[in-house]
């Protein structure tokens, strides 16, 4: 196993396309009262030369009345640990961030760093000025002292792996196409890890190949089109090669749930596990709905997994973080003028979700935060 590598924090810092920040929250002025101005006789002449009006300053990005001028980073924070000390919304962290240029990585935050708060023409920045990796002007000593800087600054991957260790959303032609356990040595009906068993359909294969067995799981059903935006894959395990043929022999080398006969084997994606994120707000009109909970019944909380109505096509990326929203309920108000009437209650944001994984339709995500369960159905919006 390779030394650990650090977990980027903002590896994606500057890819996302956001408005920037005007003033702290907290800083700006009472504008004076508006004072009438005398009225001038301006010719067509002069209007059609004057230059456009300014566009409208952008808002301001929300600072926690409590935010640190200086913080140390310290070993197990993740990101969103550390937005949150700063920031009431923690997806404005983009924003206020400033890359170090004498910082070989300027996009990691490592533990030990010292990121300090300030402004720039009313705008607040964060930058880290201090820290193992900030060397001074002036060295006192020759010699240079190298450790390695411990791992662990970003989303807590252990909460998603206890409940989608390799999520997947299939389209009916991959289902279609799909290989499948066709039978085992004997007649069991479950097997688990080191358990040989006999699957078909397997193509252009080589030993030692590695697949993902997965079982169907739900048809997820856009609730508002009625469109169907694919089937759920619910992991399995993972199988290796050890016999090509029709029927080809695989091993079960890893088992996360019992496998079955007729669970399906699709080749490893070598790009999911990537697992590091940058809180960003979503395009302002995006909204969507909660169609399904991995590995839950009815209802689900911190750092459990929901899956939204929301893909790539509608412009959806790892990082973008939604509030959830309760529907209102529907109740009637026994002291009105008309006795019984029926009153809609208006809807409650219940939490914070943050996109982790997309497909083209759908995208899982993690919640992060909630006061109240979260169940299906309830609505996604830009926070």
């Amino acid at each position: 196993m390779s030394a650990p590598q650090p977990r980027c924090v903002g590896r994606r810092l500057f890819a996302a396309t956001l408005i920037l920040a005007l003033l702290a929250a907290g800083c700006a002025s009472t504008p004076p009262e508006d004072v009438p101005e005398p009225q001038l006789a301006v010719s067509p002449e002069v209007i059609a030369s004057a230059p456009p009006p300014a566009p409208p300053p952008p808002d301001p990005v929300p600072l926690r009345p409590t935010a640190p001028e200086r913080y140390v980073v310290q070993p197990g924070d993740t990101l969103w640990d550390i937005s949150s000390t700063f920031l009431r919304d923690p997806w404005y962290w983009p924003e206020i961030w400033v890359a170090n240029p004498q910082i070989a990585n300027p996009h990691l935050i490592y533990p030990g760093d010292i990121l300090s708060l300030y402004h720039v023409d009313g705008r607040p920045r964060l930058t880290v000025d201090g820290g193992p990796r900030v060397r001074p002007t002036l060295r006192l000593s020759p010699q240079v002292r190298e450790e390695p800087l411990p791992p662990a600054l970003d989303v807590p991957i252990q909460a998603l792996q206890q409940f989608l260790i390799r999520p997947r959303v299939v389209t009916q032609a991959q289902l279609d196409e799909s290989a499948y356990l066709m039978a085992a040595r004997d007649d069991r009906l479950i097997f688990g890890a080191h358990d040989c068993l006999y699957a078909r359909g397997l193509k252009e294969t080589t030993l030692g190949d590695r697949y993902d067995v997965f079982r169907t799981g739900d048809i997820l059903m856009d609730p508002d089109s009625g469109e169907m935006l694919g089937h759920e894959a619910i992991p399995v395990g993972v199988a290796e090669l050890v016999r090509e043929g029709d029927p080809a022999t695989v091993l079960l080398v890893r088992s996360d749930r019992e496998a079955l006969i007729g669970d399906r084997l699709l080749p490893q994606d070598s790009g999911q596990e990537n697992f590091l994120f940058t809180p960003a707000a979503p395009p302002r009109d995006s909204q969507g709905r909660i169609i399904s909970l991995f590995d839950a019944i009815s209802q689900i909380a911190r750092f459990q997994v929901a899956v939204i109505n929301l893909g790539e096509r509608e412009g959806i990326v790892e990082g973008h973080v939604f509030a959830t929203y309760q529907s209102g309920r529907v109740v009637h108000d026994r002291l009105a003028s008309r006795r019984g009437e029926a009153v809609t209650l208006p809807d409650e944001r219940v939490g914070l979700i943050m996109v982790f994984r997309t497909f083209e339709k759908v995208s899982y995500a993690l919640v992060m935060e909630s006061t109240h369960p979260i169940e299906r159905g309830f609505t996604v919006k830009h926070p």
